[in-house]
């Protein structure tokens, strides 16, 4: 069976990218959360097409192309980024990419350029979705607003951790709940984490935020903070709060002022320490049908700890933000 590997260090990019393959192609898919290991699936003979991000810890899309090159792999590269600078397009192209689509992909153009390069004979219409996607105006609004939501929550990590912090574009999306389940389960299940979760409301606005640490992660940030001793478990509950303290409630903040709304946030919650993060989702499973999901992850130069947060918004919410947003576009 012709088979696909995505590659992309982001959760919910992966599972938005795989939903826009063609509905009707008989494809294995395959996923990756880093170059090195889209390699190590290149070399199984995994990935027939690798869908491949840029931005990725460990290795980045651009060592894994010149990896390709080196080691003869044989795979049609399509590039799939928010990275849109001239050199980025041009740069991918020299080192064997067939195309570069920009992020979040669209059905429609994902269907087109694997036709044109002959990877499928799919039909001249992409499948229709289960619901309708976000609105390109509005989804492009929904991040702009996080990213200065999440730059604020960043800065304020930075100055507390005395270290730089990586902020990634957001990814925003509109997903079913089973695929909220995908996509938390999407995480390596031999790493063990801690989650958080919080709720939040608002004037016609509720939701949820998880903030998901590694074990390693924890132990960084225990470096950072000059902790020394044994690191207890305690301890790290204490420093998973603090950092999901800092990057909730700034993050919340920071959107609740460009729409002009306020938030009323609840009591943080822990959903699970040193677990697996299907064992957290087994005991913790969310009763919306859709949420509008914006996934943020927060690196920290010089160390290989990530925090994955995750904003979720019930379906009612959408008509309140979706008319924030509007006329926010109305003022540009």
């Amino acid at each position: 069976m012709f088979s696909v590997l995505i590659c992309d260090d982001s959760l919910v990019a992966r599972k938005q990218v795989a939903k826009c393959l063609p509905q009707d192609w008989e494809v294995a898919i395959h996923f990756a959360k880093h170059g090195g290991e889209a390699i190590e699936a290149l070399k199984a003979g995994k990935g027939q097409v690798l869908l491949l991000d840029l931005n990725m810890p460990e290795m980045d899309g651009y060592q894994t192309l010149e990896a390709i090159g080196q080691l003869g792999l044989k795979t049609s590269v399509i590039v799939v980024s928010g990275d849109v600078q001239p050199e980025a397009h041009e740069r991918v192209k020299k080192l064997g990419a067939l195309e570069f689509i920009r992020k979040p992909v669209n059905a429609e153009e994902l269907l087109a350029v694997l036709s044109k390069h002959g990877l499928i004979d799919g039909p001249e219409e992409a499948p229709e979705t289960e619901f309708s996607p976000l609105d390109p105006d509005i989804r492009d609004c929904y991040q702009e607003i996080t990213n200065i939501a999440m730059g604020r929550a960043g800065d304020h990590l930075a100055r507390t951790l005395n270290v730089f912090v990586h902020l990634p574009i957001p990814n925003v999306n509109l997903i079913e709940v089973s695929e909220l389940h995908m996509l938390l389960s999407d995480i390596d299940n031999h790493e063990r984490v801690s989650a958080v979760c919080q709720g939040f409301v608002g004037p016609g606005v509720q939701g949820e935020a998880l903030c998901i640490l590694s074990d390693s992660s924890l132990e960084d940030v225990a470096k950072i903070l000059n902790i020394t001793g044994e690191v207890d478990d305690q301890k790290q509950l204490e420093l998973l709060m603090d950092a999901a303290s800092i990057l909730i409630g700034t993050c919340l903040s920071g959107i609740a002022e460009q729409l002009d709304i306020s938030f009323a946030q609840g009591q943080p919650v822990v959903l699970g320490q040193h677990r697996n993060i299907t064992e957290i989702i087994a005991t913790n499973k969310l009763k919306w049908k859709r949420t509008l999901a914006i996934e943020i992850s927060y690196g920290l130069e010089g160390y290989q700890t990530v925090c994955e947060l995750l904003l979720l918004f019930t379906e009612s919410s959408m008509e309140t933000l979706n008319y924030k947003l509007a006329h926010l576009l109305e003022d540009f």
